[in-house]
């Protein structure tokens, strides 16, 4: 019974009642009057008392389900009545036990990805170091005699010591940028310049990988404003990331287009190297993400680099993205606004 058919009820029954008020007040009722007033008030007290039954008991179905979803069940669903009052409370109640289930199932994700993130850093953190005590050890026993050698072993301490600075680094970028505790000072640029400036400082760590160099940055100024330690990192990243990931395909690019009807300039870095599955792209932005290892043996890495790299370019009004055709080509673009000189000098 829907809450309109229960107050006619009611409205009934005190139209019956008032019967009974009147017959009295004007005269005393018939016997045959009387039998079917009572006949009537009883039927609709056993309506109403049906319906608090059957609602009653449809309450007790309601909350059993609701405690089966709060014990874990993130899978129940309350079937729909015909009652129209009562569907679209079980709709509502329904899309609150979706709303429930996706909020655990994004908090089992988010919890492992946690645990896997914590234990991809441990690693990070206890490889090198580990290597650097045992060759320090080493040095302190004599274990080196020739100054060669031990020009050797500090060359490795040295360089281990660096890597080590470096995944510290990213952690405690990536702690400032949650907490948007990172300085940003916009500032006018060159992102042309800018991004010479960038390969050019990085230059011995792709010689050093023997990767075959494209450029295709224009001569002009290309006007940014944006903070330039920020975009400056962000760049390195990617760059980083395409030597690490991509250097068996021996070729690393980097270009920067314009469209001058969105009014933006695109920076593109890419490689031809294994590159990243089609199922992994939506991921590859993720704190936690890091390629499978079969397919870049002692690549390493903290998985924090690309996601700095988009929190850095989301920071300066840009966007990041990503598209991979393994050993074909694999392009990371970062999409910024041009910065209009002439309409700012008319201002």
């Amino acid at each position: 019974m829907n809450p309109n058919r229960q107050i006619a009820v009611l409205l009934a029954q005190t139209a019956i009642l008032a019967a009974f008020a009147a017959a009295e007040l004007f005269g005393e009722p018939s016997g045959t009057l009387r039998l079917g007033l009572l006949a009537l008030l009883a039927l609709t007290t056993g309506l109403l008392i049906s319906y608090g039954l059957r609602t009653h008991t449809m309450l007790k179905q309601l909350t059993a389900e609701l405690r089966r979803a709060l014990d874990g069940n993130r899978k129940t669903r309350l079937l729909a009545k015909r009652d129209r009052g009562w569907s679209e409370a079980i709709f509502t109640v329904n899309e609150l036990l979706e709303e429930l289930e996706r909020v655990q199932i994004e908090a089992v994700r988010s919890q492992t990805a946690r645990k896997r993130l914590l234990s991809g850093i441990s690693h990070d953190i206890r490889t090198p170091l580990t290597s650097i005590i045992g060759y320090v050890d080493a040095l302190m026993d004599g274990a080196f005699p020739s100054e060669q050698e031990k020009r050797d072993c500090l060359a490795i301490v040295s360089r281990k010591s660096n890597d080590l600075k470096a995944l510290i680094d990213e952690i405690f970028t990536m702690a400032k940028l949650d907490a948007d505790e990172l300085p940003h000072k916009p500032e006018l640029l060159d992102m042309a310049e800018l991004a010479r400036e960038s390969l050019i400082a990085f230059l011995p760590e792709l010689n050093g990988a023997g990767m075959e160099l494209e450029i295709r940055i224009p001569d002009e100024r290309l006007p940014v404003v944006a903070d330039r330690l920020g975009l400056s990192r962000m760049i390195g990243n990617l760059l980083k990331n395409a030597c690490t990931y991509g250097h068996a395909g021996k070729m690393l690019g980097i270009g920067l287009e314009q469209d001058e009807s969105a009014r933006t300039y695109k920076l593109l870095i890419w490689d031809r190297g294994p590159g990243i599955p089609k199922d992994e792209l939506a991921y590859i932005f993720e704190r936690t993400y890091r390629g499978d290892p079969s397919r870049n043996p002692g690549s390493g890495g903290s998985g924090l680099g690309l996601a700095i790299a988009l929190a850095l370019a989301v920071k300066n009004g840009g966007q990041l993205q990503a598209e991979s055709d393994p050993w074909v080509k694999t392009t990371f673009s970062l999409t910024i606004p041009m910065y209009d000189v002439e309409s700012q000098q008319k201002r």
